[in-house]
């Protein structure tokens, strides 16, 4: 590390108070070496990956990471705070700061190197030292390894095995060795072997928590006398570990927050899986649950722990949370179905007219030269691509429960809903009851020569069935009455009723802007107009919805345009391409914003989507598109008036976030602030949004 860090890249005095303005401290000294060629840009790429997961660790350490193409080359700089600063860990703000700043296409070599100052992170002697550390030469020396001894190291031989990723064959060479003589020895030496785990660790950076969840759960494999051997997938790619030392495995731990990559090489064997730093800060409680699930039997890694919704989670999440995850995987997917089959649909309405719903099949009738043929055929398959919407949300909520498994079920509960008329409601519940079906039958044990045929021929013959019989023949005529109840109430609004709906439904697409209650609301308008001949109750929710939806980005461009001075200028930039985004309805322009400052930017986007909600709904706006924004204009019923709904709104969030920023940027002005770094403080000062 002799070129990666200097006297000149350290701070023992680091005077910021929030982990933005410790990040900007820091990376400043970067672009004096001429490290960074773009401060803004960079520090926007670190807040990118600082919004995935907070970079905090026990034990006071804050490593705050990205890869960036602002970068020249591999940089580390390194700040220790006196009062301490809140990175986000559960154990209190962290006294050491280390910034650490890979170009986009980092070497391997570089890599490396990042990854053992990651996994030097792990030992108590040598961040002991970092804070005792008189002078910034002895730092950076201690950093670069001159002074390695002087950590007092627990493990003699951490180092050497710290110059590698874990996973190099350097790394695995010893348990692999030593599970090859296990594998080999004799009878009566086989009781006496140490229970046996591989894991595999991973970030979405693969620059530092991934080395440092590594090095952790090693460390707390010694303690517990354990043989774990950990494969490391990181930025410079990754060794596979041995097949023997797999077979050989009485446990995998699964330490990540992106999916493992060949994760079929671990079916079959007892497993825990979570998120990378749960790996840094508990690992002795993952290596206990897994010896755990080893004696009771609980074969699960081909099963429920490798779910798509478990991938980023962290270990005891409450039902709750994982419900919620659940039902968004099946939204998520059936999303670009309903932009499709709806934008098809209202390009068929716009194009023949409102009584194409009643033309004959092209397939019998179709005249190039007609447009009505035209309308006919883009209405009818947009109809085929709305008949999708219920079987791809249960097939996916099942999918985000029990992976592949889960969607031949899931699927056929989703078409069985659509038969019995239980529509999106009758599909919530098939993808349920079909993921938890097939998370029951997993857990049944098994002998090993059945495994093989389980996911192809028994979990699909058996989920299929029960989910069958369920939804038939128990629950499927409730929900549909159910259904039935909704529909005809929604039918039923008018006049204050209506209006209240709609400044609800503004509420909830401006309070995440895209996330799970977005979403919620977005799915109950597009369920409304999922069928042939939407009711008009029905088209005025769907357009409330969208009009809603569009006020964030849009308003968020207007402030930056007419108030710039109360913005950054990363802010300016994303402003410009608010227009675009909001005029698109992608509610998820604003976001950045709400990033950065959530207590103004929020609070003021929901006033004003209630406030557009609502006057749409008052002037009897309908859409028969799930999407398209101002591009569907054309498609709206009461256009106009429609396009008054959004200004207004747009006009009350802008007014709200210019004032709300405006009443900050009067109260005085903490140190350093001044020049054009106060136009900037003020963001800094802010959470970044969960």
């Amino acid at each position: 590390m002799s070129e990666m860090i200097t006297a000149d890249l350290v701070d023992l005095d680091l005077s910021a108070d929030t982990k933005e303005a410790a990040a900007r401290a820091l990376a400043e000294r970067m672009v004096a070496r001429g490290r960074v060629t773009d401060l803004e840009g960079f520090l926007a790429d670190v807040a990118a990956r600082e919004a995935q997961m907070p970079t905090g660790l026990d034990g006071g350490i804050g490593i705050p990471h990205c890869r960036s193409e602002h970068v020249t080359e591999p940089t580390l700089a390194f700040g220790r705070s006196t009062a301490g600063i809140d990175f986000g860990a559960a154990d209190g703000p962290a006294d050491l700061i280390f910034l650490i700043a890979a170009p986009a296409g980092a070497d391997d070599a570089h890599l490396t190197i990042l990854s053992s100052l990651a996994r030097q992170l792990m030992n108590t002697g040598f961040t002991d030292a970092l804070r005792s550390v008189a002078d910034p030469s002895s730092a950076a020396a201690l950093i670069r390894g001159e002074d390695a001894r002087s950590a007092d190291s627990p493990d003699p031989e951490g180092a050497e095995r710290s110059e590698g990723p874990a996973g190099s064959e350097d790394s695995v060479a010893a348990p692999a060795a030593a599970s090859a003589g296990a594998a080999t020895g004799t009878t009566a030496a086989e009781p006496e072997r140490p229970f046996r785990i591989v894991a595999v660790t991973s970030c979405p950076t693969g620059i530092a928590h991934t080395y440092m969840a590594a090095e952790s759960l090693e460390n707390a494999g010694r303690d517990a006398g354990v043989e774990i051997t950990v494969e490391t997938q990181g930025s410079a790619g990754f060794t596979r570990l041995d097949p023997a030392v797999i077979a050989a495995a009485d446990g995998v731990i699964f330490a990540h927050d992106v999916p493992v990559r060949e994760k079929d090489r671990f079916a079959g064997k007892p497993t825990v899986d979570t998120g990378v730093k749960a790996a840094i800060n508990r690992p002795a409680e993952l290596i206990t649950e897994v010896r755990g699930k080893a004696e009771r039997g609980e074969a699960t890694a081909a099963a429920s722990p490798g779910t798509p919704v478990e991938r980023g989670g962290e270990a005891g999440e409450g039902y709750g949370t994982k419900l919620r995850k659940w039902l968004m995987s099946g939204v998520s997917y059936m999303v670009p179905f309903v932009a499709a089959g709806g934008l098809l649909i209202a390009l068929g309405f716009a194009i023949g007219g409102y009584e194409i719903n009643e033309a004959p099949s092209v397939m019998d009738h179709f005249v190039w030269t007609q447009a009505d043929s035209w309308g006919a055929l883009l209405f009818q398959i947009g109809g085929v691509a709305f008949g999708f919407l219920v079987p791809v949300l249960a097939g996916y909520i099942a999918y985000g429960m029990a992976d592949r498994p889960g969607l031949v079920p899931g699927f056929v509960g989703g078409a069985i809903s659509l038969t019995i008329n239980a529509g999106f409601l009758g599909g919530l519940a098939a993808g349920l009851i079909a993921g938890g079906v097939v998370i029951a039958i997993q857990k049944v044990r098994i002998p090993a020569a059945l495994r093989g045929i389980m996911p192809v021929v028994v979990i699909p013959l058996i989920s299929a069935a029960v989910v069958g019989f369920l939804m038939f023949v128990v629950i499927g005529k409730p929900i549909a009455e159910a259904q039935k109840g909704m529909t005809d109430w929604l039918n039923g609004l008018s006049g204050a009723n209506a209006v209240l709906l709609g400044a609800l439904l503004g509420l909830m697409m401006c309070f995440d802007l895209g996330g799970p209650v977005n979403k919620v609301a977005y799915t109950f308008a597009t369920a409304g107009i999922a069928v042939a001949s939407p009711s008009d109750s029905a088209m005025k929710i769907m357009a409330a919805v969208m009009a809603a939806g569009m006020v964030p980005p849009l308003a968020m461009a207007l402030a930056t345009t007419v108030r710039g001075k109360l913005f950054n200028r990363t802010e300016r930039e994303n402003g410009k391409a608010a227009w675009v985004l909001g005029a698109s309805f992608i509610s998820e322009g604003a976001i950045p914003f709400a990033a950065a400052d959530p207590l103004r930017v929020i609070p003021a986007s929901m006033v004003g989507g209630a406030v557009t909600g609502a006057l749409s709904m008052a002037f009897g706006a309908t859409l028969r598109a799930p999407h398209g924004g101002i591009f569907v204009v054309p498609l709206i019923g009461n256009p106009l008036l429609y396009l008054v709904a959004i200004a207004a709104g747009v006009c009350v969030t802008t007014a709200l976030v210019i004032v709300l920023k405006g009443l900050r940027k009067a109260a005085p002005a903490g140190p350093g602030a001044g020049g054009g770094a106060s136009a900037q403080a003020p963001e800094n000062k802010q959470p970044v949004a969960a």
